[in-house]
């Protein structure tokens, strides 16, 4: 089942075109990976997508229904939630709270607080940091303030959730073990956009990949494609990494 379909988006800043006529679809129960240079616009993809950023022109559709342009929190009630590359939780409240507080928006916002604390110590379970509940975020590693992110991400119950660079910082054993979580999260029925700069990990763990370059597709596929196609290789992955 078609979740997402992308049709002829585009975005200017300026003189700039960072995304130039781009058309993308998920499926339902996919995980897509979307790789490119520094620059080449994936996320301002990701902020089209869940309403950070307007698109110029084009339109987006998601389950079944045209959100192009819609307010971001609106985006989130309709399922589709998100990580950010630089995590700004709330560093003076627990790790509890912070999913607490995802639990009251997006999709079937929690009843009451004490349903909201039992269903945000499932989810902190579920990424990990169950025993980190009541340590204040300040004291959190990196590593567990990227989990406490992707936490609150899916406390918002996205029927689809945008991965932006989640493993960025992480070491290759961190990054072994993210990867292990989000297979995880898509056996849970929710379907995965992922921007990541790790190559292997988004080869491994992708269906499919796109590739952005200078705000267009350069090429899209399974990852033996991506990895082994000319263009990708020049402007990407370079001869050596392929």
């Amino acid at each position: 089942m078609r979740l997402l379909n992308v049709e002829k988006l585009c975005k200017s800043f300026g003189g700039l075109k960072a995304i130039n006529t781009l058309d993308f679809h998920v499926d339902e129960g996919e995980i897509v990976g979307i790789i490119g240079p520094n620059g080449s616009g994936k996320t301002t993809f990701l902020n089209l997508l869940t309403g950070f950023l307007k698109p110029n022109s084009g339109k987006i559709t998601f389950r079944g229904e045209d959100i192009t342009g819609l307010a971001r929190y609106k985006v989130s009630q309709k399922g589709m939630g998100r990580t950010f590359q630089l995590c700004k939780p709330f560093l003076d409240f627990t790790a509890l709270q912070n999913v607490m507080v995802g639990r009251a928006y997006g999709q079937e916002p929690s009843k009451n607080m004490k349903t909201a604390a039992i269903e945000s110590r499932e989810i902190l379970d579920l990424v990990g940091l169950g025993n980190k509940a009541e340590i204040l975020v300040k004291d959190l590693t990196v590593m567990e303030r990227k989990r406490l992110e992707l936490a609150r991400a899916l406390a918002t119950k996205p029927v689809m959730l945008l991965l932006d660079e989640l493993m960025a910082g992480l070491n290759l054993a961190e990054a072994d073990e993210t990867c292990k979580l989000i297979a995880r999260i898509r056996a849970s029925k929710i379907t995965i956009i992922m921007v990541e700069h790790i190559v292997k990990a988004v080869t491994c763990i992708s269906d499919r990949i796109m590739v952005l370059n200078m705000g267009e597709k350069i090429a899209e596929g399974c990852p033996d494609e991506i990895v082994h196609h000319s263009k990708v290789i020049e402007v990407y992955l370079g001869k050596s990494h392929a």
